[in-house]
């Protein structure tokens, strides 16, 4: 049964990620974190050294991956339950994952709305899969019925899909991530007959343009349509910004003009407008926190008002990978859902 001082063991390389589940289980005081373990093998001798109650262990890892952690774990802290938070979602790994023993499986898009109540399952003794996964036969687990985040909890529950209604953030250490999240956020409009209008750095438009026709859409005919509108970064930011701050006047009227003229050229039956937003990226990596933040609050009026679909994503990589555990949280608190990859 879970304790009134479970003690949890965080291996994650992702920092913002790690500081996603850090928070998270910080607000529970029932749960003490007791180590942060950013390697696989590392992961192995921590737990050998700790014998937490809990080890949450992502899969891809640097010198050991998760799987083969776990085995390892298995025998050298046999009492150490495991969750898996993983961004691999395909059953095969799954059916690995929890055959090395492990007792719960969360994808990280869905760790949102699933995180706690798996390691409440698993701390009591329980087996919790994910979800999504419902129907599929694992070994030795039923899957998880996700009810939300209990409400001391600082993060709202994570959409099914990115293509989630409001305004979600979403930040990324791996490009290839954000990419992939971009180009399902986006192609997701498009394939709808909604419209999407894209502010992003002029190398995150080219990148996304390929990806969209991969996945089928045609963005040729969106383009003309006028059902796909490309902003650059930069230049809208310079647009909105005053004594470097942005401007909510400008703000509002800008971008409401755009929503406005976006809608008409959508072709679904209940058209809707999905922006997606890399100024509050760039504002952070100027060391413009304050403004981000203000941008995020204003881009919450943004969807109240015009009930349009947002997706921030700050780009976490390189020399600008360490963000202030307290601007990322107030970031966070703008949002209605968090993502991580």
């Amino acid at each position: 049964m879970e304790t009134s001082s479970s003690r949890i063991l965080v291996v994650e390389d992702s920092e913002a990620f790690r500081k996603f589940i850090c928070s998270a289980l910080g607000k529970r005081p029932e749960l003490q974190i007791v180590g942060e373990v950013t390697d696989g093998l590392q992961a192995v001798q921590k737990a050998e050294e700790l014998q937490p109650d809990l080890i949450v262990l992502d899969i891809g890892l640097p010198s050991l991956n998760g799987i083969e952690v776990a085995r390892r774990v298995r025998k050298s802290s046999s009492k150490s339950k495991i969750l898996f938070v993983s961004q691999e979602s395909s059953t095969e790994v799954v059916h690995e994952a929890l055959g090395t023993g492990a007792s719960g499986y969360v994808i990280k898009t869905d760790a949102g709305r699933e995180l706690l109540i798996a390691l409440s399952a698993v701390l009591r003794g329980e087996n919790f899969i994910g979800r999504r996964f419902a129907g599929h036969d694992f070994p030795g687990a039923d899957a998880g019925v996700s009810q939300g985040l209990q409400s001391n909890s600082v993060f709202s529950p994570l959409p099914q899909s990115m293509a989630a209604q409001c305004h979600a953030v979403g930040f990324y250490s791996d490009d290839q991530y954000f990419l992939d999240d971009l180009t399902q956020f986006i192609g997701a409009a498009l394939k709808a007959g909604n419209t999407a209008i894209v502010v992003a750095t002029e190398s995150r438009r080219d990148s996304l343009l390929p990806r969209l026709q991969a996945q089928g859409v045609n963005i040729g005919a969106a383009i003309e349509q006028g059902r796909y509108i490309p902003l650059d970064a930069a230049d809208t930011l310079s647009a909105l910004m005053v004594n470097r701050m942005p401007d909510p006047v400008r703000f509002l009227k800008l971008l409401g003009d755009l929503i406005v003229t976006a809608s008409k050229a959508a072709t679904a039956e209940h058209a809707r407008v999905a922006i997606f937003g890399e100024c509050v990226h760039l504002l952070w990596a100027q060391g413009n926190a304050e403004a981000a933040i203000q941008f995020e609050k204003l881009g919450n009026q943004l969807a109240k008002q015009y009930d349009v679909d947002i997706l921030c994503g700050y780009s976490l990589g390189g020399s600008q990978s360490a963000m202030d555990s307290h601007i990322f949280q107030r970031i966070c608190a703008e949002h209605s859902s968090v993502h991580s990859g």
